[in-house]
């Protein structure tokens, strides 16, 4: 096993500086600590990871945690900051991402009495790991249908994506939307790029607005983008040529507001729910109910987390496209969520 001892010093000066500032805001009732490494773009990527942290602050607000967000680094640093947060006696080690798979499956093995969890990557046959996946595909297949009825309604043909880097998990994200576009509005023509096939595909605005440019200029009249940080570019062209954008993971819509003018381009968001799998993983330790495997977020997931309801996937609905969407597209859309859940429509995962 390999220590890092540099990172190590520097985490532990980290760990103790944090003890008087946990305390001071009232977070210090609980033994439990818990270190998060964000994926590539970081924290402020207003998506995937800023989601993950989110769900990591309700449960230090809630249960009072000791908690620490390290950013990502080259490639190498993810293994570096998982193996030092085990190595310093965090209990929790959350790592955002599918791109952790090859450093949690062997930290798992040489720290056994670590918990672990991997948003988006699947660990198995490890008894401290729990693996937290997402029906991408089914909250996909709704924003589809928002987009399809959105041009439809407007009089389009032709409807887009953007997705980051071309792996199979963001084709799943495609699937699903393109089946959605196309049970709203089977004649409709479906765009569709990828940012790049490595990780910085996740992290490249210019890119993300390159291409979103062009597919307004080639007709799209709604964008969907999967592609973390890179998905800042894309709302940018949605902008600058007035169509309409849809975000994904967090709730993005406020990002199509146009400030000087009142115009809202944010269609709807594809919301999943990382913030929440982040705060019932830490709520299973405290209550000794931690299991490994998979664990699956869906439509048919309901939880509530201080008197909000959430589904594992959805659509957003809030002030900013509350006049871009009709309650006739919501119905149909609701239909749709219901049939899913039922197993009457079946939403594919491929492309």
């Amino acid at each position: 096993m390999k220590f890092y001892f540099k990172n190590i010093i520097i985490l532990l000066l980290i760990t103790i500086l944090l003890f008087p500032l946990v305390a001071m805001n009232g977070f210090a009732q609980s033994d439990l600590t818990v270190g998060l490494v964000f994926d590539i773009g970081g924290k402020g990527d207003k998506s995937f990871n800023d989601s993950a942290s989110r769900g990591l602050g309700w449960a230090a607000q809630d249960f009072g945690i000791k908690r620490i967000e390290l950013e990502p680094g080259a490639d190498a640093d993810r293994e570096v900051n998982v193996r030092n947060l085990a190595s310093i006696g965090y209990n929790l080690i959350i790592g955002v991402g599918f791109l952790f798979e090859d450093s949690i499956g062997p930290a798992s093995d040489d720290f056994p009495n670590t918990k672990f969890a991997i948003v988006d990557g699947i660990v198995l046959g490890k008894p401290n790991v729990t693996s937290l996946s997402f029906a991408e595909h089914e909250g996909s297949f709704l924003v589809g249908m928002i987009a399809g009825l959105k041009a439809l309604q407007d009089g389009k043909d032709t409807v887009g994506y953007v997705g980051g880097m071309n792996v199979p998990l963001i084709q799943k994200f495609e699937a699903g939307y393109k089946a959605g576009v196309k049970y709203a509005y089977p004649d409709c023509k479906i765009l569709s790029a990828y940012a790049g096939d490595t990780p910085t595909a996740f992290a490249d605005p210019v890119k993300g607005k390159e291409l979103a440019l062009s597919q307004y200029d080639n007709g799209a009249y709604v964008i969907y983008h999967a592609s973390g940080l890179t998905g800042a570019g894309v709302y940018e062209a949605a902008k600058e040529r007035k169509r309409y954008v849809i975000g994904v993971d967090s709730n993005q819509n406020y990002l199509g507001h146009i400030e000087e003018t009142g115009e809202n381009f944010g269609l709807t968001s594809m919301l999943k729910q990382v913030d929440v799998s982040v705060y019932l993983t830490i709520k299973s330790i405290l209550e000794g109910t931690f299991e490994p495997g998979i664990r699956l977020f869906d439509l048919a997931t309901t939880v509530v987390i201080n008197d909000v309801e959430y589904n594992g996937v959805g659509y957003a609905l809030d002030n900013y496209n509350k006049d871009l969407i009709t309650d006739e597209m919501i119905q149909k859309v609701e239909e749709a969520k219901a049939k899913i859940i039922k197993g009457e429509i079946e939403v594919p995962h491929e492309i």
